[in-house]
């Protein structure tokens, strides 16, 4: 029992700093880094207006968070969510505040994450990312 209260714990936790690590990565723009948070068949979906952007694998990820840089959003996340699905995987749900350091670090808009979680050889990961916009006052490209 001991054993596997410490191994949700550790799990919990690690899965918690992916969403702090990811707003780091974009405050830094470092694609790279962003990219590395997905598993390999990764999949970020975005919402805006009830239209739906969909990009998966790291390659596209790659070229969809690059284009992103002139956008210059500066996120906050907040209350995260984590429910311990099954062995190696978790979902959870964080909610976002975002600014725009292009605007003197004016509201940009807000929104929040349903994430899907998967334990890797390389530690957890983004399995699947979906962002909805509750309001955004500009998309970056590749966002329609």
């Amino acid at each position: 029992m001991l054993e596997q209260d410490v191994a949700a714990l550790l799990a919990r936790e690690a899965i918690r700093d992916l969403p702090v690590r990811y707003c780091d990565c974009v405050w830094r723009n470092d694609i790279d880094g962003i990219v590395d948070l997905f598993t390999d068949k990764g999949t970020f979906a975005a919402t805006f207006a009830d239209k739906e952007t969909v990009i998966s694998g790291r390659e596209d990820l790659q070229t969809f968070y690059a284009g992103a840089v002139d956008f210059m959003p500066r996120p906050f996340i907040h209350n995260h969510v984590i429910d311990l699905t099954a062995d190696g995987f978790a979902t959870g749900r964080c909610y976002l505040d975002l600014r725009s350091a292009r605007n003197n670090m004016d509201w940009l808009g807000a929104g929040f994450y349903e994430d899907e979680y998967m334990a890797t050889s390389s530690g957890w990961k983004f399995h699947q990312r979906r962002f909805t916009a509750l309001r955004m006052d500009e998309l970056p490209d590749g966002v329609e």
